[in-house]
């Protein structure tokens, strides 16, 4: 008598690289496609000496106006430097899919739309960590800046943690871009905002109740509080650290629904390029 076996599925190694496939290779892949700073020049032009000149002016601003040391604003203009890379790259990898022409065939895709804008948003979080370094290492050599070596390992983590949170709020706000035609314009407001709100340049404690309160849903706000204490000899707040990790989760879900819901829209209307 011969007795059949009944195997079960188990999970194998190359439906795992399929599952990461879309992050490691497609947004590198996408980042080349439909970033607009991959030369040299407008790299370095955009995302290091942009950042690096506000960091500058706030520094000055700072001084004239003594409403707080140069440690404040170097800390902060170096966590806000990341913002230009991962806010307004998560906002274009999105919006430029249907500029391009190419948002039909991503959501023609059968690919899970999790790992795809995942990938999406690394390119611009390792973007993020490259900036700040630079703008730090910058402003050590220009202004001063001391920061222990003990220090860095908890002030890396917290910069990777705003990197993330910033990039997904880019994210969610390109999710816009998938209805409204000028998502540039929200972008760009959205941008002002983080700049007077998250903390950066006005201390926290300054600003209205109401202004408080709506900084502390930004993402880097937390970030940058949490970054001013390692280099003070202390490691980061984890109170801190967690807050922003969870402000950065709540646009990671919306990255992720704002996509889901245009989605359906568009195929419910039979409208793959224009939602």
């Amino acid at each position: 008598m011969i007795r059949s076996r009944r195997r079960t599925a188990t999970p194998t190694a190359p439906a795992a690289l399929g599952t990461l496939r879309p992050v490691v290779v497609g947004g590198p892949i996408s980042y080349r496609a439909l970033f607009n700073w991959t030369t040299p020049p407008m790299f370095i032009g955009a995302l290091l000496v942009g950042p690096l000149l506000q960091l500058l002016f706030f520094v000055f601003l700072g001084r004239e106006l003594q409403v707080a040391d140069d440690h404040f604003y170097l800390l902060g203009n170096a966590v806000l430097a990341s913002s230009t890379a991962c806010f307004y790259g998560g906002t274009t990898a999105i919006s430029n899919e249907r500029r391009h022409g190419t948002l039909g065939a991503v959501l023609l895709s059968p690919r899970h739309r999790t790992p795809l804008w995942t990938g999406r948003a690394l390119p611009y979080v390792l973007n993020g960590l490259l900036i700040s370094a630079f703008t730090l290492t910058a402003a050590s050599l220009l202004l001063g800046l001391r920061i222990p070596l003990a220090a860095l390992p908890g002030l890396a983590v917290v910069l990777a943690a705003a990197d993330a949170g910033c990039s997904a709020f880019g994210l969610a706000l390109g999710a816009l871009g998938l209805r409204f035609r000028d998502v540039f314009l929200i972008s760009n407001v959205a941008g002002s905002v983080l700049l007077l709100l998250a903390g950066a340049n006005v201390p926290h404690a300054e600003l209205s109740d109401w202004m408080r309160a709506a900084g502390d849903a930004l993402p880097l706000t937390h970030a940058m509080e949490a970054a001013r204490a390692p280099t003070t000899g202390g490691g980061p707040d984890r109170a801190l650290l967690g807050a922003e990790l969870l402000v950065g989760a709540g646009y990671a879900l919306l990255a992720v629904a704002l996509p889901a819901v245009f989605e359906r829209g568009s195929r419910r209307r039979a409208i793959p390029d224009v939602m």
